[in-house]
């Protein structure tokens, strides 16, 4: 493995830094109990991710998923995490990319144990934040798509495979798994709940769209597009960044409903209040920008972007002076 963000080979991807003593070992082999503390479910049997590519559909010769993981502090749900993404069975050729963030646990020492073709390790010395580690594993993925994937176990793996068919299908670039309240999901926060909609409603308002869960992790787009962007986040707020760039952009997300088993702050949920208020500066930001353009190819026409003096008090202008125009605007 190369420096951080080096692009692996693609026939050995392999984990970073292996321990001197200890052997290499197959996800099978941590299922004893001495390491049940790790993870609660370790029956992995590491099949072949998806079909050789002589047999696999016409479709899905050209299209190579990445799917990119960053872990922080994740000792009790990692190993089953990588291990829920390797047992699915993808209809084209899949790669995991991990992004160990600078963690002080057992994190680092758990993904050292593993060995897989289609799994490869990126290790940050320090913690950079989620953003930062979701670029990182872009910048070293080889397909021809990406998409986030937790490391919590609070996102399916199963669900990449359902959202995987309408790129395969040519009905659209950009599929996002969207959380469908009451329906197969599970909140342990109604102030979160409310705020990821209350977010979600800034964003249609300011960029004249209709999205329904703009802050779910699993947002499957083509890797050209997501380095076009330009991402500038490194935190939590990366999630925003990109959902609002894409809707700048003209683009707008298939939607396909997923499942939901949402984290408490004891179990290790991370946001804070403080995330919903960057979100708000990020939007209103790229909502104004102008002054460095770029042509995303093949999915949009070019756009400008500026920096603003005060973005949280230019969103909540915005939204309100967007939201008096539609009360006026005469039908038909």
């Amino acid at each position: 493995m190369g420096p951080i963000g080096s692009v692996p080979d693609a026939g050995t991807l392999q984990p970073v830094h292996p321990p001197e003593e200890d052997r290499p070992v197959d996800c099978r082999d941590l299922t004893g109990p001495e390491h049940r503390h790790i993870s609660r479910s370790l029956s992995v049997e590491s099949p072949r991710l998806g079909a050789p590519v002589e047999v696999l559909p016409r479709e899905a010769r050209s299209v190579r998923l990445s799917i990119l993981m960053p872990a922080y502090n994740e000792e009790r749900t990692i190993l089953e995490a990588v291990s829920s993404v390797l047992r699915a069975e993808f209809p084209c050729e899949v790669e995991l990319i991990v992004v160990d963030d600078g963690s002080s646990d057992a994190t680092g020492e758990i993904l050292s144990l593993l060995r897989d073709p289609r799994l490869t390790v990126i290790t940050h010395p320090h913690n950079l934040g989620k953003g930062a580690a979701l670029k990182t594993a872009a910048a070293g993925a080889i397909g021809t798509y990406v998409v986030p994937f937790d490391s919590d176990l609070e996102y399916d793996a199963g669900d990449l495979v359902t959202m995987m068919q309408p790129v395969l299908q040519g009905r659209c670039h950009v599929v996002y798994g969207t959380r469908v309240f009451g329906v197969n999901t599970r909140y342990q926060s109604y102030r979160h709940a409310m705020g990821n909609r209350a977010l979600t409603l800034a964003a249609n308002v300011l960029f004249n769209s209709y999205i329904s869960d703009m802050h779910t992790c699993l947002k499957l787009i083509p890797a050209s597009l997501f380095r076009q962007l330009r991402l500038s986040e490194s935190g939590f707020a990366l999630d925003t960044e990109l959902t609002v760039k894409i809707l700048k952009s003209g683009l707008r997300p298939f939607e396909v409903p997923v499942t939901y088993h949402s984290r408490s702050p004891e179990e290790g949920k991370k946001l804070t209040w403080r995330a919903g208020v960057h979100s708000l500066r990020v939007m209103a930001r790229v909502r104004r920008q102008t002054g460095q353009s770029w042509q995303i190819d093949d999915y949009s026409p070019a756009f400008t972007l500026r920096e603003i003096t005060d973005p949280v008090a230019e969103a909540v202008k915005l939204v309100s002076e967007t939201a008096s125009r539609s009360l006026v605007t005469p039908v038909g």
